[in-house]
Parts: C-alpha cells; structure tokens; sequence
C-alpha cells in the first residue's frame, strides 16, 4: 500500500483532519507533517489574545500520523483489507514546547510492537526549528468497524 493509498484510507474530514503529508512509511515506523491554520476555531478561545495548540490535538495529529497511517499500513502488508479503524487505547505524553497558530509540524513514530491486531508506537513531534514539541507512546487497537 503507497501513501496515497493511506492518506485516501483516513476516516477524517475537516476541521479534524490533521495530516497535510505522509512522508515515509514502513513496518518499522512513519512520518508526516501538519500545519496548523491560524483559522482553525480552537485558537478563538484556547487561549485569549495568545492562542497556543490545545495538548489534546497535538495528541490527536500524533495519533494520526503515527498510529493510524502506521497501523492501516500494516494491516495492509498483512495481506488483509485496511478499511477498519484504528482506536486509539492508550496516551503518555510529555509536552515540552507549545505550538502556535500557523506553526507546521513533523510527527515521527517508532513501532514498538504489532500483534493481535494492537499497535504500539514511540511518537515524536518537532516543530519547524527541529525542536521536539512533545513526546511519548500511543498504543491503538485495528477494528472492522465502529460500534455505534
């Protein structure tokens, strides 16, 4: 499966879809990045007259760039159909910079483990200076579907 492929696979659509490029993407990991437009309706109110990138979203873009593209990737190198989900389970992450309305990103995993359909992944993200902006481990399951 090619990158296209996977960015075409995503279940997201604006205003929450944050992956603008998918990099590189192999078993061992992916990389991608996203810019964050000043117009974006969280920075109206997330923080007044200095608005800063909710943590919740930079986890979120993590998430989709190395958990998701990365787990659709290898339920495809599988042999198997990539059209399910992947859930995010699991968080631990460390918030070292803030990130600023039009600031672009670059998310960077590691696969830890992929086994019974669980991904596990060292995420990184970098800001356009190089600086790494937050980090940790994410940890998501591969569904068929969601249950409503």
């Amino acid at each position: 499966m090619n990158k296209d492929e996977i960015l075409d696979l995503l279940p997201y659509s604006a205003p929450f879809h944050f992956v603008d490029t998918l990099d590189e993407i192999s078993e061992t990991g992916a990389s991608g990045s996203f810019t964050f437009s000043p117009e974006l309706d969280f920075y109206k109110g997330h923080f007044k007259d200095h608005p800063v990138t909710p943590g919740v979203i930079l986890t979120e873009t993590m998430a989709q760039i190395g958990l998701v593209c990365l787990g659709l990737y290898l339920l495809g190198d599988t042999g198997q159909t990539a059209t399910g989900h992947v859930m995010l389970t699991s968080t631990a992450i460390d918030f070292l910079k803030p990130v600023f309305p039009g600031e672009k990103v670059t998310v960077t995993s590691e696969k830890i483990y992929f086994r019974f359909k669980k991904l596990h992944c060292n995420v990184q993200m970098k800001n356009a200076a190089g600086d790494v902006v937050c980090k940790g481990t994410l940890s998501g399951m591969v569904t068929s579907k969601l249950n409503g």
